[in-house]
């Protein structure tokens, strides 16, 4: 397997800084991180900057356009979990208080891991492990979670 860029850490303003991170993580689900880093430009662009509310708000004309847009990945069921996601980060906000607030508050990296692969689609363990990293939240060291791979 080809040896993976690490990432640039960020530091989320928002919401919507969450969801470009966590949507990355969903593009290169089986796809070359090259690929995915070439388009990521226009992929922000179709995306409307990954606004939250506008991902989350997306008709089955606009995933349409997305599907046919050659600035991004045109996988479809990739393009609707996007969307998918974005709602879902919105319901876990409210509850939450802020999205940060939902990652903090399971007690460890494991059911943490687990949640997030229960509520959002295409995320694997290295989409899940890679978002955590962007977005500064705690992770244990690269080889303890994927070295049995």
């Amino acid at each position: 397997m080809p040896e993976m860029q690490v990432p640039d850490q960020i530091t989320p303003q928002s919401i919507n800084d969450y969801l470009d991170v966590m949507s990355k993580a969903v593009f290169q689900s089986g796809i070359s991180w090259r690929v995915v880093e070439s388009k990521w430009s226009g992929t922000r662009e179709a995306f409307h900057n990954f606004d939250v509310e506008r991902v989350a708000d997306l008709t089955p004309d606009d995933v349409d356009a997305l599907a046919a847009d050659t600035r991004i990945i045109r996988n479809r069921r990739k393009i609707e979990a996007i969307k998918s996601n974005a709602e879902r980060m919105l319901e876990l906000e409210k509850e939450h208080g802020s999205f940060q607030g939902y990652l903090r508050s399971k007690s460890n990296y494991a059911d943490l891991a687990k949640d997030l692969r229960k509520n959002f689609k295409f995320l694997g363990d290295t989409g899940i492990y890679y978002f955590l990293y962007v977005v500064g939240e705690e992770v244990p060291p690269h080889e303890e979670v994927m070295g049995n791979r």
